[in-house]
């Protein structure tokens, strides 16, 4: 057992010691309830020990009293303690729930300083692909693929989504694991309060390549970030949509790249499941079949899967919808294309 502790002496408990102001704020919960929780467990273990320590066989001591079936004390002492902490842990849980939503633009830099006014957050636009992880930078117009990198004490505004299976994009230092869906989009706010090189991986499983897919998380000051982004524009190629059909195949333990530019309205498309040319949007369809809704129930249904992300569920029934006899009488779903947006 000594041998065991001298072993995870070696580890690196990130999660104890993230270098996020949310993944600290996390990992305050994550002591606070636990804490909580062991305000039952140990007495419950100790008392186990004791009570069996006490009342063996060999002790002849022991006041044997085989009719004793209430207590109303000890009754009290049993239900309230744990009530009370379930309570305590229902309100934390609850506040928590909502000072720490991903989707929730940050109010703080950290415990001391709030996000000054006039501060814009940095946009990272991720995708998940098999099985290596797509960065876009709108702003600097750069893409990264299994590289990422943000200023200190800069907040984060993260747009994710994937292109085929379901992953979870996670950089413990930084925060919490987000789910990234195909044809839907999550988001998360975060800032890094400390330079470093982090680790970041999906942490929901997705096939073959699943454990290489893991990328570094760089964070630098204003002035690197800056000299980082320049390289990219320096050394990198353009991403084409051509070149993201061809990036988008499975591949496992993809080198870093840098693209010093990207083909207009990319991302987008790939959120809408509309890289490859003539494919109809998600966005546009739903425009499509909600301006028509009235016409079946069918129609309907699906304005409202399109709205929640639930792609897969709702294209066949569009078309169905759209031309029920298959003939061309109903309205073609490709045109929609041309609606306003």
């Amino acid at each position: 057992m000594f041998a065991a502790i001298l072993l995870l002496t070696g580890c690196n408990a990130v999660l104890l010691a993230p270098a996020g102001d949310l993944a600290i704020r996390q990992r305050d919960l994550i002591i606070i309830s636990t804490g909580l929780m062991l305000l039952i467990i140990v007495p419950v273990i100790a008392l186990t020990l004791l009570f069996a320590w006490r009342y063996r066989e060999a002790n002849k001591q022991a006041i044997y009293e085989p009719d004793w079936d209430h207590s109303t004390l000890l009754e009290l002492v049993i239900w309230a303690a744990p009530l009370l902490i379930i309570i305590a842990l229902g309100a934390l849980t609850w506040v928590s729930t909502h000072k720490l939503d991903p989707y929730q633009s940050l109010s703080r830099i950290d415990a001391e300083r709030p996000v000054p006014m006039g501060i814009e957050p940095l946009t990272v636009e991720v995708v998940a692909l098999d099985w290596k992880w797509l960065f876009f930078y709108p702003e600097q117009g750069i893409a990264t693929v299994n590289e990422l990198a943000a200023p200190v004490d800069q907040p984060i505004r993260f747009k994710i989504t994937a292109s085929s299976v379901m992953n979870s994009f996670f950089i413990p230092a930084l925060a919490g694991q987000v789910y990234a869906m195909p044809g839907m989009e999550t988001k998360l706010h975060a800032v890094i309060n400390q330079p470093g090189v982090y680790e970041g991986f999906s942490a929901n499983y997705s096939g073959a390549g699943f454990s290489g897919m893991r990328f570094k998380f760089h964070g630098m000051s204003a002035e690197e970030f800056a000299r980082w982004v320049q390289q990219a524009k320096a050394g990198g190629g353009a991403l084409t949509r051509d070149a993201y059909l061809q990036l988008e195949q499975p591949s496992e333990l993809e080198p870093v790249r840098r693209y010093a530019s990207v083909a207009p309205g990319l991302y987008d498309a790939i959120l809408n499941r509309c890289v490859q040319a003539n494919r109809p949007c998600i966005k546009d369809m739903a425009m499509s079949a909600r301006q028509g809704q009235g016409k079946d129930k069918a129609r309907a249904f699906n304005v409202a899967a399109l709205e929640r992300g639930d792609a897969g569920a709702s294209l066949g029934a569009i078309c169905t919808a759209s031309d029920p006899a298959g003939i061309g009488n109903g309205p073609r779903v490709a045109s929609a294309r041309t609606l306003p947006q």
